[in-house]
């Protein structure tokens, strides 16, 4: 595999003369962002051209891939769509280029504060936002008429959605395999608790381990009340947001909590008659559950930012004019419409087409907005590969048990005293 890597990377060296070219690596999409180097190369006016490589469809390995490159110092990886949980560990790393203060004031302008703080290590940009991501709470209307419930009432709950979906013999999906999407799910209970799994990242190994706390013990409880209900998927433990989905168009269809794609995914799926064409007219939408009734929810945060490699021919001109091309509000909004990913800039929800196109876009700037984003460090894999360790499967997750453990371990990864 190294070598195959390294031979990728002394080919994507290799170009003898004619117009540059930029290596994006991208992630895997439904063509909107092959479609945005090939707008911005023609933009360029023959300066320079962009070519997409498309990584893993995990971000996890998505990540090795990237880093296995960057560790090799291979100059053909000029631009990156990275995951924003893995830019502290890139940046610590020195594998990206940092962008100038005024660089930096040009490509988070009007960008929502979670996508500029997860772009930022040690006070500089190593990274421009691109897309943003939240997810929301998706259910059928005939569902939630059948279990009583409103999802739209202030204050509504996780006990409530999950009492609801029971007493109904609906369901309540969720990503309960043990990858990314989970660790989602677990930062994301906890941050609407009031809590946080770790904090003063920047200490290292000396980072201070919260996870073992009352919105810890809040996050377990729900996760456990879930996983051994009968709302719960036959298959939580291994689903992702594509199980989740089939879950929600299934018989027993009700409840799921999941990204913003979901509105286009929905809509296509019935026009190409894969699910009944009544499912998107009686799809509705809220913002993600409360844990506490009193206290807003933090829903989870993700979407994807440009970085540029530090060994790039042309990391200090073309791929900044790329960078600043594929990242403009009005690419935003194309790459939006394009693929369903919210932009990350929020004037773009204010567009008449936007409206029209997403009629929960108002909903999505504001959850955006209070987004809680996984914890920012380099050492982001130790602790998200820790806490997966023990608070997985879903149904396993004790709150009196599962947080204290996992705080334990969290601190003994980080110091090199116990392996994932």
């Amino acid at each position: 595999m190294a070598l195959t890597v390294l031979a990728g990377g002394l080919t994507a060296c290799s170009g003898g003369g004619g117009t540059p070219t930029l290596n994006w690596y991208i992630n895997p999409d439904d063509g909107g962002q092959a479609k945005l180097a090939a707008a911005c190369t023609q933009a360029s006016g023959g300066k320079y051209r962009i070519k997409t490589s498309v990584l893993p469809n995990d971000a996890t390995q998505q990540r090795e891939q990237l880093v296995r490159r960057l560790a090799a110092k291979d100059s053909g990886l000029d631009i990156m769509s990275l995951d924003p949980v893995y830019v502290a560990e890139a940046a610590n790393a020195g594998f990206l280029r940092p962008f100038p203060a005024g660089e930096a004031a040009r490509f988070t302008e009007g960008v929502f504060p979670p996508a500029v703080q997860n772009s930022t290590w040690e006070g500089r940009l190593y990274a421009a936002p691109f897309w943003a991501n939240t997810q929301l709470l998706w259910y059928r209307k005939s569902a939630a008429k059948k279990a009583g419930i409103d999802p739209k009432a202030p204050g509504f709950t996780w006990n409530e959605l999950i009492d609801g979906a029971v007493r109904s013999g609906t369901t309540v999906g969720a990503q309960g395999n043990k990858y990314e999407g989970y660790m989602v799910w677990i930062n994301a209970l906890i941050a609407s608790a009031g809590g946080r799994i770790i904090s003063d990242a920047e200490k290292g190994d000396d980072a201070t381990i919260d996870i073992d706390s009352p919105a810890g013990r809040q996050a377990a409880a729900i996760i456990r009340k879930l996983a051994r209900s009968s709302a719960a998927s036959p298959t939580l433990s291994t689903d992702i947001e594509e199980q989740a989905r089939s879950l929600l168009n299934g018989p027993r269809g009700g409840f799921m909590v999941n990204w913003g794609y979901i509105w286009r995914a929905e809509n296509g799926d019935a026009k190409d008659g894969v699910i009944d064409k009544r499912i998107p007219a009686d799809l509705d939408w809220a913002r993600y559950p409360r844990v506490n009734a009193n206290q807003e929810s933090k829903p989870p945060f993700g979407g994807i930012e440009l970085g540029i490699g530090a060994y790039g021919k042309y990391k200090d001109t073309f791929s900044v004019e790329a960078v600043r091309c594929i990242t403009s509000t009005e690419n935003m909004k194309k790459y939006m419409i394009d693929s369903g990913n919210p932009a990350a800039r929020a004037a773009v929800y204010d567009d008449p087409e936007i409206k029209k196109e997403f009629p929960m876009a108002g909903l999505i700037r504001d959850s955006i907005n209070a987004a809680a984003p996984r914890p920012i460090t380099p050492y982001y894999t130790d602790v998200s590969g820790a806490v997966l360790s023990r608070w997985h499967p879903p149904a396993s997750v004790d709150p009196n048990t599962t947080p204290a453990r996992s705080a334990e371990f969290i601190r003994q990864v980080l110091r090199d005293q116990a392996l994932l």
